[in-house]
C-alpha cells in the first residue's frame, strides 16, 4: 500500500506527518532516521494487518538484499522511540516468524487540519562543511538531520579552544558491513527492552565514548594502525579517573566503524555524554592525527585540535591528546583544573617498533578465532624479541594461549604453561597493569583451579582499572562458577555498561541467568543475542535452558538447526543430540547418536566435556563419572561450572562427584 501524502496519523500521543515526514508526540519532534520512519509508516497505514517479514524488507530495502536481523533491529529501534515493549506491546506486536502487527488504534485526517507545531518540526541540515588537507568532507551525515530539538548543528568554538581543519566521519566502506555495524548497534535496545532484562542502573560518572579513528592514509594495510590508536585513547582516558570518567570498551566501539549514524545517534545508543572522534593519516615517517571532544547533547564542538608529527612520536602525541580530551571534560563540567593522566605512558619511545608489532597482534587477537590467535602470537612474539621488557607484548601472548584450547579444541596443558609464564613475566616487568592481573586471573581459575588467587587477581585489576569491561567479564564468570550468582549478575551488569554491544558479554549474562537457574530470562537473553548473530555460539546455551524447562522438541529443534553442513558435524553436534534425546525419553536415537559421538573420538581425540554429556543424557552415570575424572586429568573447562551446571544434577548424590568437587575447590 503506497503511503498517502497529505495525511497525518494520530495515534497515542503521537503524530505522524506524511508530507513533513516526521513523528510528533505531544507536539514535540521524536528523532527517528528515515529508514525506522518509513517503518513505522509501513505499519501504521497497515495498522491491524499482519505486514510480513519479506513484504516489510521488500519496501523497506527494494533493490539491496539485507539479512532479516536488519529488520528485528529497525523494529527494536522504531520500538525504544515509541516507548514500546515487545512483551507488552502497545503499538508493535510481533507474529512469531510471520511479521508484525500496529495494534493502536489509528486516526488519519487531512494535513490541512494538522497542528501548526509541526510546521515547526521539519527536519533542518545545514550540512556545514570544513576542509582537510585539501578535501571537502561533508558534516552533515553525522551532525545533522537526528540532533536532539534546540541543538547546535555546527562547528561551534568554545572560547579559548584551537579548532583547526578538522575532518568530519563521512559515510564509507559500509555498503556490507554497514547492516552488521545497524545491527549490533541497536544490540543494548534489543537485550534490554524486547526481552524485558533487568534496566541497567544509573552511572553517577560522566561517560565517554572514543570513536574509532578513520584510516586517511588510503592504504587498508594500515587499519591496524587507526584501530590501535582508537584503543590507546581509550586506555589513555579509562585509566584517568575511572571514578568519575567512565570510557566505553573497545568492543562496542568498534561497530560504529564506517557508520554513517549520526553523533546524536551514537552517543544515545552508548549512553554516553561526550564523544572523541579523529582521523589518522600517515606518510612515510609523519603522521597527521585530527581529534574533536563533542558534546553528544547540543553536538557542540568542546574542543577540536591536529596534530602533526612524526611517526616515531606517536607515543607521546597520544598521551598529549588523552590528557588535552580530560582536561576539556572537567573544564566542560566546571571543574577548576585540568586532569591529569595518572600514569606514564604505556609505551616508551624506545619501544615504538615493539608497539606497532604490538598494535598488529592486538589487530588478530580481537578477531577471536583460532586463525588469528596464532597470526596474533607471532606478532607479539616479534615485539618480544624487539624489546624484551615491553610488559603488552606478554599480555598479548597470556591472552593468546589462555584462550586457545578452547578455540582449537585441542588441550589446555598444550597452551596454559606458556600462557602463565607470559602472564608473569608482565606482572614483573609492570604489577600496575589492569590486563595482566586479567588474564593471569582467568589462567589460575581455569589451569589451576585456584580460586581465592584468581578472586585476588580479578579484584585488584578492577581496582587498578574500574573501566576495563573485560575483568567485570570475567570476574562475573569467577562469581557464578562459585555459585555466587546475586554478586555475578551485578559484575555482568558493570560490564554491560561499559561495552554494551558486546554480545560476548550479553551472551554471557544469559548464561550467567542459566546457571542461577532463572530458565525464562537466560531464553529470553539468548533468544536477544540470537536476533543480532544468529551464529553466537556461546547462544548455544539455550539449548540447556530448554531441557531444563523439559522443551526437549525446542532444544532438537534448535540443534538441527544449527547443524554444520553435511559431514563436518563437530563433537558438540552429537553430543548435544545424545543428551537431548536421552534426557527426553528417545533411547535409540540417543544412543545412535553417541555411537556416533565415541566413533570420532576413535578417530580423532574428543574433550572429554562432549562425552560426559553425552552418558549423563543416556543415564550411564558410570561411564560419566569416569570421563569426569579424565577431564579432571586434562584440566578441562567442563570442571570450571561443576557446581553450578544443572545439567550435572543426576551425579550430585554420588560420593564421587562430591570428592570431586572438592578437589576441585568448589564444594562451599
Amino acid at each position: 500500500m503506497p503511503s498517502v501524502a497529505g495525511h497525518i496519523y494520530r495515534f497515542g500521543d503521537f503524530t505522524v506527518d506524511v508530507d513533513q515526514r516526521v513523528l510528533l508526540r505531544t507536539g514535540k519532534p521524536v528523532p527517528l532516521t528515515p529508514k525506522l520512519f518509513d517503518t513505522l509508516l509501513i505499519l501504521v497505514e497497515n495498522g491491524g494487518r499482519i505486514v510480513g517479514k519479506e513484504e516489510l524488507m521488500g519496501r523497506l530495502w527494494p533493490d539491496t538484499f539485507v539479512e532479516e536481523a536488519n529488520l528485528s533491529v529497525n523494529v527494536q529501534q522504531l520500538r525504544k522511540a515509541l516507548g514500546d515493549s515487545a512483551r507488552r506491546p502497545l503499538y508493535i506486536e510481533t507474529v512469531a516468524r510471520r511479521g508484525y502487527r500496529f495494534i493502536a488504534d489509528v486516526e488519519k485526517v487531512l494535513s490541512d487540519s494538522t497542528l501548526a507545531d509541526t510546521q515547526s518540526a521539519r527536519r533542518l541540515d545545514p550540512r556545514p562543511r570544513v576542509e582537510d588537507n585539501g578535501d571537502v568532507r561533508d558534516l552533515g551525515s553525522r551532525v545533522g538531520g537526528d540532533a536532539e530539538p534546540g541543538a547546535s548543528d555546527g562547528l561551534v568554538k568554545p572560547e579559548g579552544a584551537q579548532v583547526d581543519r578538522v575532518p568530519a566521519r563521512r559515510p564509507a566502506m559500509y555498503k556490507t558491513a554497514f547492516a552488521a555495524a545497524v545491527a549490533l548497534a541497536a544490540c543494548g535496545w534489543v537485550l534490554w527492552d524486547r526481552y524485558g532484562a533487568a534496566p541497567q542502573p544509573p552511572d553517577e560518572r560522566v561517560m565517554l565514548a572514543v570513536l574509532p579513528f578513520q584510516n586517511f592514509t588510503g592504504d587498508p594495510d594500515q587499519e591496524y594502525f587507526s584501530d590501535g590508536l582508537t584503543e590507546e585513547m581509550i586506555w589513555q582516558l579509562g585509566s584517568l579517573d575511572p571514578q568519575r570518567l567512565g570510557v566505553i570498551a573497545r568492543t562496542s566501539v568498534m561497530h560504529y566503524k564506517g557508520s554513517h549514524l549520526s553523533l546524536y545517534q551514537i552517543g544515545r545508543e552508548l549512553g554516553v555524554q561526550y564523544l572523541l572522534e579523529g582521523s589518522v593519516r600517515r606518510d612515510g615517517d609523519n603522521v597527521r592525527i585530527t581529534a574533536q571532544l563533542i558534546r553528544v547533547r547540543d553536538q557542540t564542538h568542546i574542543w577540536a585540535r591536529q596534530y602533526d608529527q612524526r611517526l616515531r612520536d606517536i607515543l607521546v602525541l597520544q598521551r598529549e591528546i588523552g590528557q588535552e580530551t580530560a582536561s576539556q571534560i572537567q573544564l566542560a563540567l566546571g571543574g577548576d583544573r585540568p586532569s591529569k593522566l595518572a600514569r606514564q605512558p604505556r609505551h616508551t619511545y624506545q619501544s615504538y617498533e615493539a608497539y606497532d608489532l604490538w598494535l598488529k597482534g592486538q589487530y588478530f587477537w580481537n578477531k577471536r578465532t583460532a586463525e588469528g590467535f596464532q597470526k596474533a602470537v607471532d606478532y607479539f612474539e616479534r615485539a618480544r624479541a624487539v624489546d624484551p621488557t615491553y610488559a603488552h607484548a606478554y599480555i598479548g601472548l597470556a591472552s593468546c594461549y589462555a584462550l586457545m584450547g578452547g578455540y582449537t579444541m585441542r588441550p589446555q596443558t598444550e597452551f596454559m604453561p606458556r600462557a602463565r609464564a607470559a602472564a608473569l613475566r608482565a606482572l614483573e616487568l609492570d604489577e600496575g597493569l589492569a590486563e595482566a592481573h586479567t588474564v593471569m586471573a582467568l589462567i589460575v581459575q581455569n589451569y589451576e583451579l585456584d580460586w581465592q588467587t584468581a578472586e585476588k587477581e580479578f579484584r585488584r585489576a578492577i581496582e587498578l582499572n574500574p573501566n576495563y569491561a573485560t575483568a567485570h567479564h570475567w570476574y562475573a564468570e569467577h562469581l557464578v562458577w562459585r555459585g555466587r550468582f546475586d554478586e555475578a549478575l551485578r559484575a555482568s551488569e558493570q560490564a554491560r555498561r561499559l561495552d554494551p554491544l558486546s554480545l560476548i558479554i550479553s551472551a554471557d549474562h544469559g548464561a550467567i541467568l542459566y546457571y542461577a537457574r532463572q530458565y525464562d530470562s537466560a531464553i529470553q537473553q539468548f533468544r536477544a543475542v540470537r536476533e543480532l548473530d544468529p551464529h553466537n555460539q556461546r547462544s548455544g546455551l539455550i539449548i540447556h535452558a530448554y531441557g531444563q524447562k523439559g522443551m526437549f522438541a525446542e532444544a532438537l529443534a534448535d540443534i538441527e538447526a544449527h547443524r554444520p553442513p553435511s559431514g563436518m558435524n563437530p563433537p558438540w553436534y552429537w553430543s548435544e543430540l545424545a543428551y537431548a534425546y536421552g534426557r527426553s525419553g528417545q533411547q535409540a536415537q540417543a544412543r545412535r547418536a553417541l555411537e556416533n559421538l565415541l566413533e570420532l573420538n576413535r578417530r580423532q581425540e574428543v574433550g572429554a566435556e562432549a562425552i560426559i554429556w553425552a552418558y549423563i543424557g543416556v543415564g550411564d552415570n558410570e561411564q560419566a563419572m569416569a570421563w569426569l575424572e579424565k577431564a579432571y586429568a586434562q584440566r578441562s573447562p567442563a570442571l570450571t561450572y561443576l557446581k553450578v551446571d544443572p545439567r550435572y544434577d543426576p551425579l550430585r548424590g554420588d560420593p564421587r562427584f562430591q570428592d570431586l568437587l572438592s578437589r576441585v575447590g568448589l564444594a562451599h
